[in-house]
């Protein structure tokens, strides 16, 4: 129960930063954010199942989501 109750202050936490200005467009915030968010959302998936860790990667990916999109981007780059 506590990776789970974590993983909500996570995206808490997350949502709070990304209302706050910023000067470098919250790069710096999200880089923390993901330093954080992959132990967690592995403790989570290792602890409750890959159902809620793949519903809380969903939830993680829709608050960052300019990252996912930007890797997705480089990864179509590499590939074609």
């Amino acid at each position: 129960m506590l990776p789970l109750a974590l993983c909500f202050v996570w995206l808490i936490a997350a949502n709070v930063i990304g209302m706050f200005p910023s000067r470098d467009l919250h790069w710096r915030a999200a880089y923390v954010m993901i330093a954080i968010g992959v132990p967690l959302l592995g403790w989570v998936t290792w602890e409750s199942g890959p159902v809620i860790g793949l519903l809380l990667l969903v939830a993680g990916a829709s608050i960052l989501r300019w990252p996912v999109v930007f890797f997705w981007r480089w990864l179509r780059r590499q590939v074609g």
